[in-house]
């Protein structure tokens, strides 16, 4: 005798293997992530206290090999486009070691 099954039962087994899929990959996702949301929102904030860097109170800064705009600005505080400002004369491309940039 052959035995027939419901379509019923069919549909149901199709979405359960497609629920355990979506189940698997949203766990798998949340551990290579490694936080959750409240981590995030802390990041953020930890952000926002970083970007309250203060700046150097030196008024120039020597350039180093191997120095750019965006490391120098980590540095002193001072945000590129005020360092390109006040240094109308440096190609930004091009920083020489020794260079003085004035940071005031």
């Amino acid at each position: 005798m052959e035995r027939r099954t419901s379509s019923t039962a069919r549909i149901a087994a199709a979405l359960a293997l497609i629920a355990a899929v979506i189940l698997v990959v949203v766990v798998a996702s949340t551990a290579m992530n490694g936080s959750d949301s409240n981590d995030q929102h802390h990041k953020q904030h930890q952000g926002q206290k970083e970007k309250k860097k203060h700046r150097t109170k030196a008024k120039t800064y020597t350039v180093e090999t191997g120095d750019t705009l965006t490391a120098i600005s980590h540095k002193t505080g001072v945000p590129v486009a005020e360092i390109l400002a006040l240094n109308p004369e440096v190609d930004p491309q091009i920083l020489i070691a020794g260079q003085t940039l004035k940071l005031k």
